[in-house]
């Protein structure tokens, strides 16, 4: 199945049927520019607050680090509608976990196709206390 994003019309994400179906999961399998385009790479974003400080737990953490990654990408002139792939690192990587990402990650996609996603489970992140990062991959037209 192939969708288009309204507000990213060069940008097309598929499942294919001989593949699962991961909306459920917030994801699409593969992404596809279909243009030149200008690429904006947004940095791995975690639960810091503006001065360094993390937020607590990691509920708190997940939902600051996707208010960075969309101040990141809007930096770039992109915004969530624009963003092909995304890679997430959870920290003890649980069902629980990935429910409270897939969650969060929903309500923020509302309803934008989701982009090609990989979720990798690490043993820690660059800070102590670093539960949750996630960075992306946008596309904009040239």
């Amino acid at each position: 199945m192939l969708l288009e994003s309204p507000r990213a019309p060069y940008l097309q994400f598929m499942n294919p049927p001989d593949l699962y179906d991961p909306k459920l999961n917030g994801y699409s399998h593969v992404a596809v520019a279909t243009r030149p385009a200008r690429i904006i790479f947004a940095a791995g974003q975690g639960g810091e607050d503006m001065i360094g400080g993390l937020r607590a737990g990691f509920q708190e953490q997940v939902k600051q680090a996707l208010a960075n990654l969309r101040v990141a990408l809007q930096a770039g002139g992109a915004d969530i509608p624009d963003i092909a792939k995304i890679t997430v690192l959870i920290v003890d990587h649980s069902m629980d976990r990935l429910a409270i990402f897939s969650r969060a990650w929903q309500a923020m996609l509302g309803d934008w196709p989701a982009p090609a996603c990989t979720l990798i489970p690490v043993p820690r992140l660059a800070l102590d206390g670093m539960l949750f990062e996630i960075e992306a991959i946008a596309v904009l037209p040239e």
